[in-house]
């Protein structure tokens, strides 16, 4: 079976110094909208389960393409009957779950957006902030909760008035069971019919930088458009129905989009994982893995920088993990380059055979991908090549980066109320410019694919003047010293660069036990800063001033949802950690050099 289509790319130099890129592969035709997959294969295959979640005894509930068809056809009429439509979306304040997806797929098939939020604005946060920001941009018209009563406080804080819809503690009138008995009419059918690719799908909402939530409009021929430009790179999705353990939270684009539209595209299964990759939780994902094997693993550096270790560890979970295992894929962030060989080499002893370690950019206004590693390159951090369809813009950043946009079908038209967003996210050629950086992995070849070099708002000066790429310092950081689970590289307007870390809990608990609590906000233990002080050392070997760590600090503290260090899908936004942990950074440049501050190790 061949995995990837073999890459062939088009490029451009132009006077003004852009280098454009475009695939020769034409795109192909895709459906006006998500309902249509879900028609389809309730027509040709009834039977087959679509998805499947844990119940409260630790089962399996299943529902199969014939019911999911027939239950989100209902919903679809009830929430037209409750006045559900493009002015009054609806809002889902709910995690990953089987109801989840009915209500959202009720809504796609009538042309209703939906705007799902992270989970943790309505459990985690302490004053509901971005979700009342949120509630005010939308004017929800619903918001569907799996138990009213857990996501009460929430609910509170909404000043919509929206109809609260749930599994259960909610009124009778307005639960799921209730929902899926609605006898659809022919107005339901007539917005099935209605749904075009322009029709909004979805409101994504993301915090960046600044932390206010801003609504990313998708639109559904967005969504068909790149399963369609995926399938074309990735023709093992044709030949083989693709089968899914995944957690990836379904507020983002990367679980939401890219993953379940995927099962639904190919007539896929998709088991929801209900654990994820944090101290108490990952066992579940364990357990999960021990169940069902994948066909594809998607994930994050921080979910394989946990599931590694586990695999290592359990040759029997290793070999189920990889007993049927095509591709594991790794997005959000760059991979380290030692994560990914461990990964490579456990599928060679596991499976016998090579398992396609790759990758893919894109951002939740590109629905998701844009570029796809079609084929295991040599450099962990490889993007890969622009899929079909897309058109990529290179501008000159400094030396050999780039500044990446793109253009194409899968770009999103803009923010949801918010226009004076909109104008500047485009160039005058209507390329979409996201803030990242790239760079060729082979200057002569654009087949070799595009490096990922991080977010040119994070990258800085040394008081030198020279530049410091963060996001590639960063994976290198990680991949030297695999025990830690992320950082924050320091140094602006300083002489020298240092950096802030946490612990990999399963790699700490690997290699040295246990570590003892911390007193307050630093890790100081003496095994863990020896080993730290050798990696910085073996790290800095023949590099250059802004590429080398001479100091680091391990934080006890975890990056703070509210503060908007961290996202729930795991990644950390550098100058928020940076500005509220200014004090941290401080130690990092005192004379003396505190004792807690682990100093690269002399004479390796």
């Amino acid at each position: 079976m061949m995995l990837f289509a073999a890459p062939s790319v088009v490029r451009e130099r132009r006077r003004d110094g852009a280098i454009l890129l475009r695939s020769t592969d034409p795109l192909g035709e895709s459906v006006p909208g998500v309902g249509h997959w879900l028609r389809r294969w309730a027509g040709e295959d009834p039977a087959h389960l679509l998805a499947a979640e844990r119940g409260p005894d630790g089962e399996w509930r299943r529902i199969s393409y014939g019911a999911a068809w027939a239950q989100a056809t209902a919903i679809g009429q009830a929430l037209l009957d409750r006045g559900l439509s493009v002015q009054r979306p609806l809002l889902v304040l709910s995690g990953n779950s089987i109801g989840h997806l009915l209500v959202t797929l009720g809504a796609l098939c009538v042309g209703v957006p939906v705007a799902p939020v992270s989970v943790a604005y309505s459990l985690l946060s302490s004053d509901h902030r971005r979700l009342k920001i949120i509630d005010e941009l939308l004017h929800p018209g619903a918001v569907y909760v799996e138990d009213a009563t857990t996501f009460g406080l929430a609910l509170k804080a909404l000043g919509s008035g929206a109809t609260v819809l749930s599994r259960g503690g909610g009124p009778p009138e307005h639960m799921l069971d209730t929902l899926i008995t609605t006898t659809a009419t022919d107005e339901a059918e007539r917005a099935f019919a209605a749904v075009r690719a322009d029709t909004v799908a979805k409101v994504l909402f993301t915090s960046g930088s600044t932390g206010t939530p801003k609504g990313v409009v998708n639109t559904q021929g967005m969504l068909t458009t790149n399963q369609q430009m995926i399938a074309q790179v990735w023709p093992f999705l044709d030949a083989e129905r693709p089968v899914l353990v995944d957690w990836l939270p379904w507020s983002h684009t990367f679980g939401g989009n890219h993953n379940v539209n995927m099962v639904l595209a190919h007539g896929g299964t998709l088991y929801i994982d209900d654990g994820r990759p944090t101290p108490g939780l990952f066992d579940r994902s364990l357990n999960n893995y021990r169940d069902v094997a994948p066909t594809i693993s998607f994930n994050v550096p921080a979910g394989y920088g946990q599931l590694v270790p586990a695999l290592e560890r359990d040759s029997d979970l290793a070999q189920r993990f990889f007993s049927r295992l095509r591709v594991v894929f790794n997005a959000a962030a760059a991979l380290p380059p030692a994560l990914c060989e461990r990964l490579e080499r456990l599928a060679r002893e596991v499976a016998g055979h090579e398992v396609a370690v790759t990758g893919s950019w894109g951002t939740t206004e590109t629905a998701p991908a844009a570029t796809s590693a079609h084929y295991r390159f040599g450099d962990a951090r490889t993007i890969g090549v622009p899929l079909p369809g897309v058109e990529l813009k290179l501008m000159p950043a400094d030396i050999d980066t780039y500044e990446l946009r793109v253009r194409g079908v899968l770009v999103t038209p803009g923010y949801h109320a918010r226009p004076d967003l909109t104008a500047p996210a485009f160039d005058d050629e209507g390329f979409y410019r996201p803030g990242d950086a790239v760079s060729f992995a082979d200057p002569d070849d654009p087949n070799a694919g595009l490096l990922f070099r991080g977010r040119l708002a994070e990258d800085f000066k040394l008081s030198t003047g020279t530049f410091v790429h963060v996001g590639a310092l960063r994976t290198a950081l990680l991949s030297a010293a695999p025990v830690l689970g992320d950082a924050v590289i320091t140094g602006e307007d300083r002489d020298e660069v240092c950096a802030l870390a946490w612990v990999n809990p399963a790699e700490g608990a690997a290699r040295f036990g246990e570590l003892p609590e911390p007193d307050g906000e630093i890790v100081d233990h003496s095994p863990l800063a020896e080993y730290l002080a050798v990696a910085l050392a073996k790290l800095n070997v023949e590099a250059g001033s802004a590429s080398r760590i001479v100091r680091l600090l391990v934080m006890a503290d975890p990056p703070d949802l509210d503060l908007g260090e961290i996202t729930d899908k795991g990644y950390v936004n550098q100058r928020a950690v940076l500005s509220h942990r200014s004090h941290l950074v401080t130690h990092l440049y005192t004379q003396p050099i505190p004792p807690f501050v682990i100093c690269a190790a002399r004479g390796l």
